[in-house]
């Protein structure tokens, strides 16, 4: 893979593989998983670009409620590229860790307010497109309130983003949801991206999606979406979703 071809391609997997913050959205809330439950995602994410595909096929993510108002957050990855008329590369890529914590919850007046630093581990071949090859950070503010049925949220976020022609770069979104029936939830996003490359470009991205639950323990989360601004692109995420606690064992033990 020449180099001219290499360079968008793994800044696009940078992008593809940290910014999905808020399952199935870009933009994140502030609030934690509960106490001692877990978030468990099988997913997939997909992105394309002038240069090519890229994405993960598929990805874990592991959140758990540490302590109140704190998850432990974990993304482990298997990624790839399909560079146009090149080679495709498959393999492990950057390993996400991350703790959200909430600092002030809800109320009638105020909203929930939380952060959550972000930090990838470069785990992933930047050789091959699989990994940013340097470990990034990142710093975000969400906040969110809820008019039953519908909650909005967003804030915005710092990427520091060490490498050779590379740049720190802002991340600045805000999404609208509504719960459609008891079951299915549906919302929208816009956000924006500061370039994160010396020679890069700004853009601007809108997404649309949402959630169905099965049941209390199942869910499937969807979104896709396409550049308003910048750069054309389109981005597209699916999961499967298990979520579980003390409660619902207690609850599943009674029945």
């Amino acid at each position: 893979m020449t180099r001219r071809l290499l360079t968008p391609v793994i800044w696009w997997i940078a992008l593809a593989q940290f910014a999905w913050a808020g399952p199935p959205f870009t933009t994140d809330d502030p609030e934690p998983v509960e106490y001692r439950h877990w978030e468990v995602y099988l997913a997939s994410q997909l992105a394309h670009v002038k240069a090519g595909w890229s994405g993960t096929a598929p990805h874990l993510e592991v959140n758990y409620g540490a302590i109140p108002n704190m998850q432990l957050h974990l993304i482990a990855p298997v990624s790839f590229t399909a560079p146009s008329h090149e080679a495709t590369h498959f393999g492990y890529g950057d390993t996400e860790v991350g703790v959200k914590y909430r600092f002030i919850e809800e109320t009638d007046q105020l909203p929930q307010i939380g952060t959550f630093p972000l930090v990838e581990i470069p785990s992933g071949n930047r050789e091959r497109g699989l990994g940013s090859g340097h470990a990034q950070v990142f710093l975000p503010l969400w906040l969110q309130k809820s008019f039953e049925p519908w909650m909005t949220y967003g804030g915005a976020g710092y990427w520091i983003n060490p490498g050779k022609d590379n740049r720190d770069w802002w991340f600045t979104g805000w999404l609208l949801q509504r719960e459609i029936t008891p079951t299915l939830t549906l919302g929208a996003e816009i956000f924006h991206e500061t370039p994160s490359e010396k020679t890069g470009d700004s853009d601007t991205k809108l997404n649309f999606g949402g959630f169905y639950s099965f049941s209390d323990t199942y869910h499937l989360l969807f979104s896709a979406g396409h550049t308003v601004q910048g750069p054309t692109g389109f981005q597209a995420y699916l999961a499967f979703q298990v979520t579980f606690g003390p409660e619902k064992q207690s609850d599943a033990s009674k029945n």
